[in-house]
């Protein structure tokens, strides 16, 4: 077995390191000396990003009716260059023959294409039992909002080959609270989000199994009340991990730290919430479920405003660098974490790991942290070098 190798610097401890691995696991993690040793100029090393809401790109949801092979794989090729190693393509609420569509696709992509299949850690359906109240139910099709259905749930695990590891859902929709037990007991992360429930419903809902907040301080009413209301109430709860959108547009610095700061290390998680439309210019885009408008400074909003966002045209190493600008104390590796080592744990999916045995999930980048930005130089999944940036050196 051929022995491979990368070197740079630790994305955590900054020292310089040549990582050589075989197969997919890594096999040396030895201190570059002598006059390999330039510091300053070595590109980071860090575990590839795992993002677990992925809705779309470059025009393709995968929530799209008759979404084919080739549409899903265009999708979700493109986060190779924002060096995601693992993912959970979403879909949002649509029709039950849309969404079985989508994952009987994707398990379709899964099982006949290997190296995307290695990419799709899961699924997360976002929907459809959640708020219809305008502002929370955010740009999910009202027509398509309904009540908990197992069954429903059920068929559409079925057809996505158990691929659903992840469902957001609204507490307060019918049925939910009945809902919530079913589907951990079948190992599926559940998650609150697009709710304008009461907190006495939040509370239910955790002790009913709910583990996580989906983009929190998003899908929300434009005005709640000041003290008891639903994203106070997700914010205070231990059992729950706080998922953020962290693109600069979906919640200010000030949400991020408060949340940091309450959640702690451990409980934080990011996402880019990449819509369908990720990839594409300025302009107004129309859809059967919602129009949206990609305004000129990247947010995308439902058409005929500027307040209510669609999803985020950015990618996950924009979020990760954005969080080291937004939060001064969040590091450049606890961001990182967030979006990769934090959701593994969540959602028990092996990331990568800068150790000896660890898996040969791997990313290369360059990082400018006046501009907050990341560049991805080279992205290695399962020992693979399945991105390199033209120019870059392995």
């Amino acid at each position: 077995m051929m022995t491979q190798r990368i070197s740079g610097k630790r994305y955590d401890t900054l020292e310089p390191v040549m990582i050589s691995w075989e197969g997919d696991r890594i096999s040396a993690v030895e201190p570059l000396r002598g006059d390999d040793l330039h510091a300053q100029e070595l590109p980071y090393l860090a575990p590839g990003l795992f993002d677990m809401q992925i809705n779309g790109f470059g025009g393709i949801w995968f929530c799209n009716e008759g979404l084919t092979v080739d549409e899903a794989i265009s999708a979700i090729e493109p986060f190779l260059a924002a060096g995601v190693t693992k993912l959970f393509p979403t879909l949002i609420t649509s029709s039950h023959q849309a969404l079985a569509d989508g994952f009987s696709t994707l398990k379709k992509v899964c099982e006949e294409h290997p190296e995307i299949g290695e990419m799709v850690a899961g699924c997360h359906l976002e929907g459809p039992y959640l708020s219809p109240v305008d502002g929370s139910r955010g740009a999910h099709p009202l027509k398509h909002i309904r009540s908990a259905d197992w069954d429903e749930f059920s068929q559409l695990q079925e057809l996505s080959g158990n691929r659903i590891k992840l469902i957001t859902v609204a507490p307060e929709q019918e049925g939910v609270l009945e809902f919530i037990p079913k589907a951990v007991a079948s190992g599926v992360v559940v998650s609150i989000g697009h709710t304008a429930a009461s907190p006495e419903l939040i509370i239910a809902a955790a002790d009913a199994g709910a583990r996580m907040s989906t983009h929190l301080g998003n899908g929300a009413e434009g005005m709640i009340r000041r003290h008891p209301n639903y994203i106070w109430e997700q914010l205070a709860d231990d059992r729950l991990h706080c998922c953020l959108i962290t693109d600069g547009h979906h919640i200010p610095p000030s949400i991020a730290k408060i949340a940091y700061r309450v959640k702690g290390y451990e409980h934080m998680l990011i996402t880019c919430d990449a819509s369908g439309l990720a990839g594409l210019p300025p302009g107004l885009y129309e859809s059967e479920s919602v129009d949206v408008e990609i305004l000129e400074d990247g947010r995308h909003v439902i058409a005929g405003q500027r307040q209510l966002l669609a999803g985020s045209g950015a990618t996950t190493e924009m979020c990760v660098a954005e969080l080291v600008r937004m939060v001064e104390e969040i590091s450049l590796a606890d961001a990182i974490d967030f979006a990769s080592r934090n959701p593994g744990k969540l959602f028990g999916v092996e990331t990568g790991l800068l150790e000896p045995g660890g898996l040969a999930d791997l990313i290369q980048f360059d990082y400018d942290p006046e501009k907050a930005q990341i560049d991805i130089l080279q992205t290695v999944i399962g020992g693979n070098l399945r991105y390199t940036r033209s120019g870059s050196e392995k």
